[in-house]
């Protein structure tokens, strides 16, 4: 094999190890703005049932998959149950789940109430948000960490030194637009918590 080839092979891995990263990455992100979702900020957000498992016919399913899930305003979700006689069910898999949310029903809807939270508990909220953001950062920063290492193994397998110094700047970068995006997700959630 040539030396030009054995080049060649390498810089795909280089490649296919930076896109690695950069999934993994998106993952770590995608995960925390699906955390933040679920967290009650006040505000009605259909995203914080997406937890909550009903029991249907036998089979434990999504609520999404047995009734209709929209905010009428700011401070209601309504939940409109396709099968009227699912509403007990609903209404228990609801009270189980973590939503912490008493439901009320008129006999067609299911209403939750979002309550204002207090100042208090906003600042448990955001230091909640800040903590699951943290572990986003860390798990960003662990990918870095471990295509580093590939990175410097593969120049013992004929990685020259300047291509894994490119690689290296270009992981540099992906981490950092990864850290940034996780960064804008934490400060949206933390200003919707803290506005009344």
């Amino acid at each position: 094999m040539s030396k030009e080839n054995f080049n060649t092979i390498n810089m795909i891995d280089v490649k296919a190890t930076l896109a690695e990263s950069e999934e993994r990455m998106e993952m770590a992100a995608l995960f925390l703005e699906e955390s933040l979702n679920r967290i009650r900020a006040g505000r009605a957000n259909v995203a914080i049932l997406d937890g909550v498992k009903v029991n249907s016919y036998g089979s434990m399913v999504p609520l999404n998959q047995v009734a209709n899930v929209n905010c009428p305003d700011a401070r209601t979700i309504a939940i409109r149950p396709w099968d009227k006689k699912a509403i007990r069910d609903i209404e228990k898999a609801i009270m189980d789940s973590d939503v912490g949310i008493t439901p009320e029903n008129n006999g067609e809807i299911i209403r939750l109430n979002i309550p204002q939270p207090t100042e208090e508990r906003r600042r448990e909220l955001t230091k909640q948000c800040n903590k699951i953001a943290e572990k986003a950062k860390v798990e960003v920063r662990n990918v870095r960490g471990d295509i580093k290492e590939k990175l410097k193994k593969a120049i013992k397998d004929g990685l020259s030194e300047d291509n894994e110094k490119d690689a290296e700047l270009e992981l540099q970068k992906i981490h950092d637009k990864f850290i940034k995006k996780i960064d804008a997700l934490i400060d949206a959630k933390n200003k919707e918590i803290m506005t009344v």
